[in-house]
């Protein structure tokens, strides 16, 4: 919603090359409590002073020689590249008046003026014509908004990969489908095992797992369940226990479609078997 005072205190350019004519609406505009005004009776100069002010209301007379207000708004087109053109015609000619619309004008009021109607009009043009400035305000703060919190998402999610891959012995991610995306850390040359190995994708074939830890961590990542410091355990080729800890958590897009999952890993063999 807009103040009164916002709107008094629009700035309004009369245009009107009879000086009678731009005497009587600024009287009538500075009655009502309007507070800044101007005019020039010159159709030649209002792009210039257009340029400079960027007004929020032009009162346009049509019929004035030289120039006539059709083909000041089609200058004014060169400025407002946004096709808004803040323009109130005034035309003492009934077929100008769609013509008028056609051309780009916002409204219009006729000659000889009924001065109630034209500070209606006046009124409710400024009124659309500043809360579409208000709006194309917000929208600019709302994506500048945006782009300072998805880079600091993006900083935040680099601290996290960085602190997990110094704070683990690897970091994981995968697809939807189970696929291994991104591994950083030597676990697997640690180990001696591959990536899909670690979490069991889907058709990977499995051997010396704990069968019964493997088939719980299984049902977690099927069901899209997050998990915590989950230990698991597989036998050694030489008959030596291996133990594993991982953490994961499902990863959604913008839409909450799940797109995979993400994690950090250690292997805790020496933790488990002192007993800590």
């Amino acid at each position: 919603m807009l103040e009164a005072s916002e709107i008094l205190n629009a700035s309004i350019l009369i245009v009107d090359d009879q000086e009678p004519n731009v005497v009587l609406l600024e009287k009538m505009l500075r009655n009502a409590g309007y507070l800044r005004i101007a005019s020039t009776m010159d159709p030649f100069a209002v792009c210039a002073l257009h340029s400079a002010h960027r007004y929020d209301l032009i009162l346009l007379d049509l019929q004035m020689p030289g120039m006539d207000g059709f083909e000041v708004m089609e200058s004014l087109k060169e400025i407002e590249t946004d096709g808004y053109l803040p323009v109130l015609v005034i035309t003492a000619q009934p077929g100008h008046k769609l013509r008028a619309l056609q051309a780009g004008a916002k409204d219009f009021v006729s000659k000889p003026f009924d001065l109630v109607e034209v500070q209606t009009r006046i009124h409710n043009m400024l009124e659309v014509r500043l809360l579409y400035q208000k709006l194309g305000n917000y929208n600019k703060v709302l994506e500048q908004t945006v782009l300072e919190r998805t880079a600091e998402l993006r900083e935040s999610e680099a601290r996290f990969k960085s602190f997990t891959e110094l704070s683990s012995d690897w970091y994981w991610e995968q697809d939807a489908q189970g696929k291994f995306t991104k591994v950083s850390g030597p676990v697997f040359e640690m180990l001696g095992i591959g990536p899909q190995d670690m979490l069991g994708a889907p058709g990977t074939v499995l051997t010396g797992w704990n069968a019964d830890e493997r088939a719980l961590l299984d049902a977690n990542i099927a069901a899209r369940r997050p998990f915590l410091d989950f230990v698991y355990s597989r036998s050694n080729a030489d008959g030596s226990m291996q133990y594993l800890q991982v953490s994961g958590e499902p990863m959604f897009d913008s839409s909450s479609r799940f797109i995979g999952y993400r994690g950090i890993g250690a292997d805790i063999t020496d933790r488990m078997q002192s007993g800590k």
